[in-house]
This record gives C-alpha cells, sequence and structure tokens, in this order.
C-alpha cells in the first residue's frame, strides 16, 4: 500500500538540484524513501514557477530547464491548478493570515494541502509548521 500524499515545496524541488544548498542531501534522501514507499508527491503550478525562477536566478538557466523537465516526467508528481475556487481561497487566507510571514504561495500551498487533506510538506520553510503541518526537511 503507498503511503499518504506529502506536499512538494519550492525549498524541496530546489535543494534536488542544488548541490552546494544544506538541504541538498536530506532532500535526495526524503524523495528516495517515498518514492521506495510508491508516495505521490503533490505540488501546485506556483511552486514549480517560484522553483525555476529562483533555480534560474541562483544557478542558471539550463538546471531550471532540466528541474521542470524532470518534474514534468516524473510518475510520482501531481500537478493541482490555482483557479478559481482555490484561487478565492488562497486570497482570503492570505488576508485572514496577513500577521505572519506567509507569502501568497504559502498561503496557496496551504488552501491546497488542506483541500487535498495533506498534512507532511517536504520543504525547509518553517512556515508550513506555523500553518500546523508537518515538516519532512530541516527548517531554516
Amino acid at each position: 500500500m503507498a503511503s499518504s500524499p506529502v506536499f512538494g515545496d519550492t525549498s524541496f524541488f530546489f535543494a534536488l538540484v542544488a548541490k552546494r544548498d544544506p538541504a541538498h542531501r536530506p532532500a535526495v534522501v526524503a524523495f528516495e524513501k517515498l518514492l521506495r514507499a510508491g508516495a505521490r508527491v503533490v505540488t501546485t503550478d506556483y511552486i514549480v514557477d517560484e522553483t525555476l525562477t529562483l533555480t534560474k536566478a541562483r544557478i542558471n538557466a539550463p538546471t531550471s530547464l532540466g528541474l521542470l523537465e524532470r518534474i514534468e516526467r516524473s510518475e510520482a508528481i501531481d500537478f493541482e491548478m490555482l483557479t478559481g475556487d482555490r484561487l478565492l481561497a488562497s486570497k482570503r487566507y492570505f488576508a485572514k493570515h496577513s500577521d505572519h510571514g506567509y507569502s501568497f504561495t504559502d498561503c496557496t500551498s496551504f488552501v491546497v494541502m488542506d483541500e487535498l487533506e495533506i498534512r507532511a510538506a517536504l520543504t525547509t520553510d518553517r512556515h508550513f509548521v506555523e500553518a500546523g503541518f508537518e515538516v519532512l526537511l530541516p527548517t531554516a
């Protein structure tokens, strides 16, 4: 039986390709473990956008394009889109929690995770802990 799905955040995907990132090894190990367990990694179009932009800026365009190709080809990664009701719910979450340091992308992730009943995230972002989720990588 497959494990419960987990959410893949920007810091996870970036760490997979950024060998100098402190979370690189933990991200690779965690991903391999999840793959062996048959778990699905759920992410969003907002996360992919943020990840590719970060990767291009901090590493280079070919690495960014290669990461996109790996994400798109992976049978273990599911994409969720932020449209309609999800986008509206994200705006509400962002406004309601404006006293926190959450980015809008964080809020979109939390909304999708809540909707899909995902409780764990591959991330180093402490905001996920603050929002009540389990974090599977060392937090920054």
